[in-house]
């Protein structure tokens, strides 16, 4: 077992424990403040469905299966977890992503009864024949009410049209098919090395566009730009100038923002994020607009202007500072913390190091990250409204 101390002038400091059964602890004391918060999580989300342990043969699971464990360990022989965290006055829940799933909890008292909480339940998992089919209703209903939500359909609707192979295209949950073949059961297993498969995915999209009609009073739409990440994971350093980009290319601060709203394709906001994680990478632009096709349009003008014509200074500069105070301010939260722990142990790097890596970012960084958004890999997903 190995501790290592981490410091930093203006952050302050933690530390990482790798125990000998692998699992890494992250600590991190915030003098000063009130709130406690525990995170215990696992590199196991919605895309792993192949995969094989210990150089042994390849397994492929039920799409959804990651989700289906994140609610099935709330249930034990004790009862509700949910009960005994409220017995603590603690608040407890738990997330799953594509490439993660986590428990946590935050508490102002009783931190070290609410961790064995933690620690026991999502250590001792509880199934039966009658719980497991339970579950399964349940989460079909899940499904079920997220094929109908426009902001999740316009945003996995892209994800189909964009990746041929990935199963980053596959809905977090799973399907109500994929579910229905979940077995019950669970053997304890020793130490093992787990390898994903390789996915193979090009930079070739599966289709351009995609629209579906739902209940909307104003079309939505997900313009998206397939990038594939150099390596397993894109660093820390390429996510960071992919956050400056998109503010300098759709931010409330940029020109084809005012632009937008002046010739009245947008009224309100648009939203930027890069979406990335093992073996996929994509940037994406989000809003509301009467003519989809037409905002896209200018979003492609526009990234050819940068390219082409350079970047404001001032304005980088400004974006720039922006994101170095948004990195110190994460912080000042608890939960803002233990998920960033959460994202090194995940993709590696260290806690302080978005925020020192900013500096050194520059211009030719933004445009090269730029040249990415290419029309090949451009893909416009559209939710419009049902006619009559």
């Amino acid at each position: 077992m190995e501790t290592k101390l981490f410091k930093h002038s203006l952050l302050g400091e933690y530390s990482l424990t790798v125990l000998e059964n692998g699992l890494s602890v992250y600590i991190m004391e915030k003098p000063g403040f009130d709130s406690c918060f525990a995170l215990y999580g696992t590199k196991y989300g919605s895309i792993n469905t192949q995969f094989s342990r210990n150089g042994g043969k390849e397994i492929e699971v039920p799409a959804g299966i990651a989700h289906f464990l994140e609610h099935k360990l709330f249930e034990s022989e004790e009862g509700d977890t949910f009960q005994r965290f409220a017995k603590t006055g603690a608040y407890c829940n738990a997330y799953t992503s594509f490439d993660k799933t986590c428990y946590i909890f935050s508490c102002t008292k009783g931190f070290s009864e609410n961790l064995d909480i933690l620690l026991d339940f999502v250590q001792s998992p509880y199934f039966t024949a009658e719980t497991v089919a339970k579950e399964q209703g349940i989460i079909a209903q899940e499904i079920k009410m997220y094929e109908d939500n426009p902001g999740w359909r316009v945003f996995f609707n892209l994800l189909r049209a964009m990746y041929k192979k990935h199963p980053v295209k596959i809905d977090i949950a799973g399907t109500v098919e994929s579910i229905a073949q979940i077995e019950k059961g669970m053997k304890p297993v020793e130490r093992v090395t787990v390898k994903t498969a390789d996915f193979a995915e090009t930079k070739e999209v599966e289709t351009h566009y995609t629209e579906q009609s739902l209940e909307v009073s104003k079309p939505l739409f997900c313009l998206g730009f397939k990038d594939i990440p150099t390596t397993s994971r894109v660093s820390i350093k390429d996510r960071m100038v992919a956050g400056i980009t998109l503010d300098l290319l759709c931010g409330e601060c940029s020109a084809l923002y005012r632009s937008l709203q002046e010739k009245g394709l947008i009224d309100n906001e648009l939203s930027a994020e890069h979406f990335q994680g093992e073996g996929y990478s994509a940037f994406m632009i989000e809003g509301e607009s009467e003519s989809p096709a037409a905002v896209a349009e200018e979003i492609k003008k526009e990234i050819k202007n940068l390219t082409e014509n350079g970047i404001d200074t001032r304005l980088f500069t400004a974006i720039k500072k922006a994101a170095y105070g948004d990195a110190v301010k994460r912080f000042d939260s608890t939960d803002s913390i233990v998920t960033d722990m959460m994202d090194c142990a995940v993709s590696g790097g260290g806690l302080f190091d978005p925020a020192d890596i900013l500096k050194d970012i520059t211009k030719q960084d933004v445009i090269d990250c730029l040249k990415k958004f290419t029309e090949e890999s451009a893909v416009l997903s559209v939710i419009s409204p049902k006619k009559g």
